[in-house]
């Protein structure tokens, strides 16, 4: 009977061993298993709703109509990613919230006048087929939201710092009032600032930003590789956009050389074995699905990077996010929950690239940027940024682990059709323009 009993104390503490799991119930994870994943890769494209990019995608939740603000229902209608431009500032997302009615998208500024049924669109089938493949081969995530209402450059500092508080109740919000947007801006540069009771000041900080804590602080101290693949900008100081360059500890610190132009970079380097342990791919804006950019190349540049990865040495120790920064201005007909006094914003497509999801699924957990984040700091035994409290919101995002089970035999990676070659953006020359202008 002792042997018997000692038989068992040895069971349970090998079951409950970090290096030891069970086969478990699909997105049933057991937080102290290992995860095969060595290598996340946040791909961001610029501008779109899960409605616009995905509408009609199988158990997805879109809807085909939608409400203007004078009450009247209008029906989807096809567009091109080469169409024009919407505006989507802070306070254009917040009149298309509306308080949860989701009818004020017809109300944005667009081409000089307002986008009408213009914002009621969904991207041209043939245009986004290679994301629906991504999503058909791997898994879509249909309630992925923005940390906060607004516009591209604070939505990059999310993907960061997971907030853009500057203090609890104070945070950034759209561009600072001159470009590049960063430490090298002009002096005199403010940035707008919202507060807990909703007041929004356009006389905010400089955008150099020394109090912010940002996935690089965590990943440096773990003594993890970390990269930023980001658009060349010739006349820019620096000669890069990336949220970074509105950190000061790296923008003048030696992290400044994890930020790599042109963004075409990672091609190459992937190829070359050095793809880093996390990875930021932001666009060159002639490859950018942000309208007005007047070419339809973002779902090619995002399946060359997708192919070069899953193609790769690294494919069965890597997970690839696909997500676009903000609702661009379109469309979308679910209400954002309202967490806080900045949001969350309106919701954005989310495509979840892994050799451990289930080929086709779509999640419905309700994600925030900061899931992203937490992603990264689950799969690296890494702290969370910062607390609730002070705005920090991978502390309180739900874990976008759900989706995995690594446990079943990796997927076998299949190339993501598209028009344009990956050698095209290998050899393209930069445009010197950022993605989001």
């Amino acid at each position: 009977m002792r042997y018997l009993l000692l038989f068992f104390v040895v069971a349970l503490a090998a079951c409950s061993s970090p290096n030891m799991r069970g086969a478990l119930p699909f997105g049933a994870q057991d937080d102290r298993a290992v995860t095969p994943i060595q290598h996340v890769v946040i791909i961001v494209q610029e501008n779109r709703t899960l409605d616009n990019m995905f509408y009609g995608f199988p158990n997805a939740d879109t809807l085909g109509y939608g409400r203007m603000s004078n009450g009247r229902r209008v029906k989807l209608h096809e567009v091109s990613l080469a169409g024009p431009d919407i505006d989507n500032t802070y306070g254009d997302s917040v009149r298309s919230y509306d308080n949860g009615k989701m009818d004020g998208f017809n109300l944005n500024p667009s081409n000089g006048g307002t986008a009408g049924r213009y914002a009621y669109g969904y991207v041209s089938r043939t245009q986004s087929a290679p994301y629906w493949k991504m999503a058909e081969q791997f898994e879509l995530a249909d309630h992925m939201f923005p940390t906060e209402h607004g516009e591209s450059w604070a939505a990059h500092i999310e993907l960061i710092a997971s907030t853009t508080n500057i203090a609890p109740t104070k945070a950034l919000v759209d561009f600072p009032s001159q470009a590049p947007w960063d430490c090298d801006a002009p002096a005199g540069t403010t940035t707008p600032t919202l507060n807990s009771k909703g007041i929004y000041k356009s006389n905010g900080p400089f955008p150099c930003l020394v109090r912010l804590r940002t996935l690089a602080d965590t990943l440096d101290a773990a003594g993890i590789s970390w990269k930023y693949y980001a658009p060349a900008i010739d006349d820019w100081i620096q000669g890069a956009w990336s949220p970074f360059g509105s950190v000061k500890s790296v923008r003048y610190g030696p992290d400044w050389h994890n930020v790599i132009t042109p963004s075409s970079s990672i091609l190459s380097d992937v190829a070359k074995g050095r793809l880093a342990g996390v990875t930021w791919v932001v666009p060159d804006w002639q490859w950018s699905d942000h309208g007005g950019s007047g070419t339809s190349l973002g779902p090619s540049w995002v399946s060359a990077v997708v192919n070069a990865v899953g193609q790769s040495k690294y494919w069965n120790s890597t997970t690839i996010f696909v997500l676009w920064d903000d609702f661009g201005g379109w469309y979308d007909h679910v209400p954002p929950p309202q967490l806080d006094f900045k949001g969350l914003g309106i919701r954005v497509p989310c495509i979840v690239i892994s050799p451990y999801v289930r080929p086709g699924s779509v999640v419905h957990t309700q994600y925030e940027f900061g899931s992203v984040l937490k992603f990264v700091e689950e799969t690296f035994d890494l702290p969370a940024l910062g607390s609730v409290a002070d705005g920090y919101s991978d502390a309180r995002a739900a874990s976008m682990q759900d989706g995995f089970d690594y446990t079943q035999v990796p997927l076998t990676f299949h190339e993501i059709p598209a028009p344009t070659p990956p050698t095209y953006f290998l050899t393209a020359r930069p445009s010197g323009r950022v993605p989001d202008e």
